[in-house]
């Protein structure tokens, strides 16, 4: 029925151009954000998912830092427990020169009890400038095993010198290997969660672009229909000419 008073097509052109309207401002947002759930709004119980992964994948961030540390600490550590124990092998050497030259008290060992006794003040140098951010990396003293007043000078006094350094660097070459592999652990971890929230929010925008240059074709589209449907009681006015 034809009608002045009642537009029916209009409205139903009406209704169709602002529904696809709002679709096109929804895929307007996922193509500008990259985000098909940009916020709870768009889906509560997925983006309070992907929220929470996010959150705890940033959480790792302290774990991370905190095994970085650790790591540079055994760095550290090794670094100068092989220049300790470059230096006890130089050491062994002088002790056993020392010993063939009468000992410790015989004038003839003076050069090399000067030469040992450098090279531990070199090694307590390492030991003392072995640190980072304040934690001491390489944990020896020179007094307990060096320069305690009756063995020193002696080939023994060295051998049990290298034997506790050499123990102090393996226990922190343990550790610098189990740091290496948590920390390659935490990382594979934190990129898992972030990929998995992004699976959940992320937009695929190769359909987004696609799906949007077909919605501004619907909405033209729309446009012309209503227009056609507005020019229908014009019509009308043709039947009484």
């Amino acid at each position: 029925m034809a009608s002045i008073n009642t537009n029916y097509g209009a409205m139903v052109a009406a209704q169709s151009f602002a529904a696809t309207s709002r679709e096109l401002d929804k895929v307007q947002n996922r193509v500008t954000t990259g985000l098909k759930i940009a916020s709870a709004k768009d889906n509560g119980a997925v983006w309070a998912i992907a929220n929470t992964q996010k959150a705890n994948a940033k959480a790792l961030d302290a774990s991370m830092n905190n095994l970085l540390r650790n790591q540079s600490i055994a760095d550290v550590g090794i670094a100068a427990g092989q220049t300790v124990m470059a230096g006890l092998a130089e050491l062994k050497e002088l002790a056993t020169a020392i010993a063939a030259n009468g000992g410790a008290g015989a004038a003839t060992s003076l050069a090399y009890r000067n030469d040992y006794d450098a090279i531990v003040n070199e090694i307590g140098a390492a030991i003392t400038a072995a640190t980072f951010d304040g934690t001491a990396a390489l944990s020896l003293t020179t007094e307990v095993f060096l320069e305690d007043g009756t063995n020193q000078y002696l080939v023994a006094d060295v051998d049990a010198a290298m034997s506790t350094a050499a123990s102090a660097l393996q226990t922190i070459g343990t550790n610098a290997k189990s740091y290496e592999r948590q920390l390659a652990f935490t990382q594979k971890l934190q990129d898992a969660l972030e990929a998995g929230a992004g699976n959940l929010v992320d937009a695929d925008l190769a359909k987004e672009s696609a799906r949007l240059t077909a919605l501004q074709t619907k909405q033209q589209l729309g446009v012309q229909a209503l227009s056609i449907a507005n020019n229908a009681s014009s019509a009308l006015l043709g039947l009484f000419r």
